[in-house]
């Protein structure tokens, strides 16, 4: 499909696609033309769909997986090929409403007690304290800490969209007493230990978190995302309002947010230790 492969990336290109969301999309094609060993311009929707279903039944792909071979393929037919979208359906598969396990602001204040590298310590508090997905975390310069407006601009996060997200007084000091003790090269805030003129790998920061839940003694699933999901409840919890956090979540769309309605407790909380990692300013 080389031609057709072109024409792809192109239109991917011009539509401001990210390089990772194309070479999935691209993968999602040539999985579907070797199935049938066939150009897939000359596929049938019933043939998608039959290939939907074998990748569903016989290879027990999961639902996001299956979820980015949709969209890969929506974009081939749809929108390279000009197929009517009416006509040329391309089913999803319905995901499934699986809620992700919370980290109570206890467990979170006990996650950053006993991380005592304060690289590791200062990398699990950006992602619970700014909200930060692990790609836009290991993606932070240190330009982008702007302690006058205590905010932190996050540059082409998912959607190739900017936003800036509130910096509490905590971070910062954290953040700056790791910068003094390891200086790490410019522009990274975070860098690899194998490679440290680079940013630090996805896998890293995830190898960091779940070393640091095993030594608090955390037993809920979920990776570092978690922290994510616990910024968000959280502050749904304090009264935060939902488009708030959802533009410092970098949501495109309010139902993505309104999931935490079903994670918060309604109750008002009590002061705890982990208060100070709360104590955002509304201004930002």
């Amino acid at each position: 499909m080389g031609q057709l492969r072109e024409r792809m990336i192109r239109d991917m290109t011009i539509r401001g696609l990210a390089e990772k969301t194309q070479q999935a999309y691209v993968l999602a094609v040539l999985g579907l033309a070797r199935h049938y060993n066939r150009s897939p311009d000359r596929l049938t929707d019933e043939q998608v769909q039959d290939y939907l279903l074998h990748l569903i039944r016989d290879k027990n792909r999961t639902w996001s997986t299956c979820n980015v071979k949709v969209c890969g393929l929506r974009f081939f037919f749809h929108v390279t090929l000009r197929r009517d979208r009416a006509r040329f359906q391309v089913p999803a598969p319905k995901q499934p409403q699986k809620l992700p396990e919370i980290l109570s602001r206890q467990e979170v204040a006990r996650l950053f007690e006993t991380t005592p590298e304060i690289r590791n310590r200062a990398l699990l508090m950006s992602a619970y304290g700014a909200g930060l997905r692990v790609r836009e975390l290991v993606s932070l310069q240190a330009s982008h800490v702007d302690s006058d407006r205590m905010s932190i601009h996050i540059h082409q996060g998912k959607g190739s969209k900017d936003r800036y997200v509130p910096l509490s007084p905590l971070l910062l000091h954290t953040l700056r007493d790791y910068w003094k003790q390891f200086r790490p090269p410019a522009p990274w805030l975070f860098v690899g230990t194998v490679n440290p003129d680079n940013s630090m790998p996805v896998a890293t920061a995830q190898r960091v978190y779940y070393v640091a839940k095993r030594r608090a003694g955390i037993t809920k699933a979920g990776g570092i995302h978690a922290l994510r999901h616990g910024f968000a409840t959280h502050q749904l919890e304090r009264g935060t309002d939902l488009y708030t956090i959802q533009r410092w979540l970098g949501h495109r769309s309010i139902q993505s947010t309104m999931r935490y309605l079903h994670l918060a407790h309604s109750t008002a909380l009590s002061s705890s230790s982990s208060s100070e990692l709360l104590d955002f300013s509304d201004d930002t």
